[in-house]
């Protein structure tokens, strides 16, 4: 039985992906292991969004040809976004690579892996390697992203519901890479939700490039409400579906029903990532954003009215082309007075065909980096207040399992997406309970577990 290792780089997004294709090998006899040393298979499902990630993922393929040397029969394979975005050129830039497959062919990887294991059982020299490039886009795409590796008492899981993206940011490569938005049927998505929640799943989380303009070309609205909207509500309904998600949203599609659905739906977690990505009009109009930072500003307003007490994520690109002193303290003026619960801050990547890459006035790493260790402080100053201020007070939390820091204590988020800490019970797990938070960082709660109170 092959043994296969996959290493994910990025996004949520991603991780679906690859739990998609570890899902298929395994169908085929194939088992997942954990190191690289006891594998037969080798795959990297890479990101493109920043230089940085590609990076990474050439130069751990680079160490990983080593493992040839004691097992000639490794088949070595980059999947997703960077292979997407190079194919080909990745067979000169990593020699030795037998597979090249992009965002589109994920549900193809276990029929390219079976032939290339068959073609090494059958070489007689290692020069009759032949790789497989398959990167051409394919209909229907969007709809095979649907099978789970549920673990035994898992009660989060991601759910794609769409695949591309229509906005062509200024900076960014995720239209060439991830293709048109593609979405999902609404019973297709809801079937596979009740299929988690019969597992004893308890939250989902939307997943899609641009997650809330779902549907918005192949769906009617009904009744006023956007495709998206009528999929929240759907995914809210099914039974045992205590908690939902959506991750990434865009501010252009946050419109009357989608900030209402958060005051009347229960199920709808107080918690959206809301790139901003700048605070300056003018460099908001050059990343071709669509909105402007006072609109911006708006819709923060109008959730917070519709859910008191929402929290609000965001990212934020510093150092974009052409972004002055003046530019950033409009972003830094607008992110202070925001408030938000969290941020990730962006040193701005140049991506190769797209606009920003050739853009006059590139900002030099420096500036990148003062920029955004200040626009951090900032950032965590309000988490840390907004953590401080949970201390002493009950939240709810949904127990995930053992802490990744560690794993002699357990784990569990709020409403809000704030991770608590606390020392507990296997019972404990899959649980939605309160806990009494006795002290804070700016990124985790830590409860007491002398006041839980859940059944046995």
């Amino acid at each position: 039985m092959p043994g296969v290792y996959i290493k994910t780089y990025g996004c949520q997004m991603n991780e679906r992906d690859s739990e998609q294709v570890a899902r298929s090998l395994i169908e085929r006899g194939y088992r997942l292991v954990s190191s690289e040393n006891e594998a037969d298979v080798i795959l990297l499902n890479t990101c493109s969004v920043r230089d940085m990630a590609e990076q990474k993922a050439i130069g751990k393929m680079g160490m990983l040809q080593r493992l040839r040397e004691d097992r000639p029969h490794l088949v070595f394979g980059y999947l997703g976004c960077m292979a997407q975005s190079r194919g080909a050129e990745l067979l000169k830039t990593s020699p030795g690579v037998d597979l090249v497959a992009g965002t589109q062919k994920f549900h193809r990887v276990a029929d390219h892996v079976d032939e290339l294991l068959r073609r090494r059982l059958e070489a007689r020299m290692d020069s009759e390697r032949l790789p497989i490039v398959d990167v051409e886009e394919e209909p229907g795409s969007q709809s095979t992203i649907r099978d789970h590796l549920t673990k035994e008492r898992q009660v989060t899981a991601f759910v794609s519901i769409m695949q591309g993206c229509n906005m062509h940011c200024a900076f960014c490569i995720v239209p060439s890479t991830r293709g048109a938005e593609r979405g999902r049927s609404i019973a297709e998505i809801v079937t596979e939700v009740q299929t988690l929640a019969d597992r004893g799943v308890r939250e989902v989380t939307l997943l899609g490039q641009i997650v809330n303009l779902y549907g918005r070309h192949e769906f009617p609205k009904r009744e006023g409400l956007s495709p998206f909207v009528q999929l929240l509500e759907a995914v809210c309904a099914v039974d045992g579906i205590e908690r939902v998600r959506f991750t990434s949203p865009h501010p252009i599609g946050f419109r009357e029903d989608l900030i209402g659905a958060f005051a009347r739906l229960p199920e709808l977690a107080e918690h959206v990532h809301f790139p901003l990505q700048s605070g300056s009009n003018r460099i908001l109009k050059i990343m071709r954003r669509g909105y402007t930072a006072e609109k911006y500003a708006q819709l923060i307003e109008g959730l917070r009215a519709s859910r008191p007490g929402i929290a609000i994520t965001t990212d934020i690109i510093v150092g974009f082309p052409g972004e002055t002193e003046e530019d950033y303290q409009e972003t830094r003026a607008l992110v202070d007075s925001l408030g938000f619960d969290h941020g990730f801050i962006f040193r701005y990547s140049p991506r190769r065909d797209t606009p920003a890459a050739t853009m006059a006035d590139q900002v030099p790493e420096e500036v990148k980096e003062a920029r955004n260790k200040d626009l951090l402080d900032v950032i965590r100053r309000h988490s840390q207040k907004k953590f401080n201020a949970l201390v002493g007070r009950r939240v709810e939390i949904l127990c995930e399992g053992p802490s990744k820091t560690n794993p002699d204590r357990l784990t569990g988020r709020t409403r809000t997406n704030k991770v608590v800490v606390f020392e507990g019970e296997p019972r404990h797990i899959g649980q939605l309970f309160d806990v009494q938070v006795v002290s804070a960082t700016s990124s985790t709660l830590y409860g007491d577990p002398a006041l839980l109170e859940i059944s046995p």
